[in-house]
């Protein structure tokens, strides 16, 4: 771990909207409520700080757009406060269809039109609904680990950080970067990911630039790399 580190969680959020990366940061969308998180052998040890700032962002009101909902939750730059903020927040499988959870770096807002958002993109995971009670919470505490964790290593830089999407047909889970031509980049950050999340060699996940999501829907995006 280094120092001089901040990330920062945000409330659930409801309803699907355009996400932006800054500093890392904890977006959370509608239905977030006191819950239990689960430990992990690779979780840093005490009094480490997170290699950069981390700050918590939510959006509940259907009423408002999506941007004037966003609100910062929380921030935090230690393990012991991750911790603290991931044993009280609902787990991402009990919250309701339409609500997403994000965590991003401190400065990034979680949306694409972020500075250093915009000409990134995402590695994507997409589970099948019967997934969302069986390996949801798990994947998506790894891929928090990872952010907090530096686990890419000299491409940690490079993290923006993470959402996951509650949705009715199947759950989703993004790793945002900063530069989407970084092939070497890019491709380590998707390797190591999926080694993490212990996916089989079978398994094929894809990166998508954001500049083809914003133009494109989801299902027609093509991936600009797989691993």
């Amino acid at each position: 771990m280094h120092h001089d580190a901040c990330w920062c969680p945000s409330l659930p959020t409801c309803t699907p909207a355009p996400r932006r990366c800054t500093s890392p940061t904890w977006q959370t969308r509608n239905g977030q409520k006191p819950g239990s998180g689960t430990g992990s052998s690779r979780v840093p040890a005490p009094e480490h700080a997170t290699p950069e700032g981390a700050q918590s962002w939510a959006w509940n009101d259907k009423s408002k757009t999506w941007q004037a909902n966003l609100r910062l939750v929380t921030k935090f730059s230690t393990v012991e406060d991750f911790w603290a903020l991931y044993s009280h927040i609902q787990l991402a499988s009990k919250l309701t269809s339409g609500c997403d959870y994000s965590l991003f770096k401190d400065g990034i807002e979680p949306m694409w039109e972020d500075n250093r958002n915009k000409c990134g993109g995402r590695w994507l995971i997409t589970l099948a609904k019967q997934q969302r009670h069986t390996e949801l919470d798990h994947f998506w505490l790894e891929t928090l680990l990872c952010l907090i964790g530096e686990s890419f290593g000299e491409y940690s830089a490079e993290v923006c950080g993470a959402v996951i999407n509650i949705r009715a047909k199947g759950d989703k889970i993004a790793v945002w970067t900063c530069e989407a031509e970084d092939r070497e980049g890019v491709t380590h950050i998707g390797r190591v990911y999926k080694e993490r999340l212990g996916l089989s060699s079978k398994v094929v996940i894809g990166y998508q630039a954001h500049a083809d999501t914003a133009t494109k829907s989801g299902s027609l995006t093509k991936n600009k790399f797989v691993v």
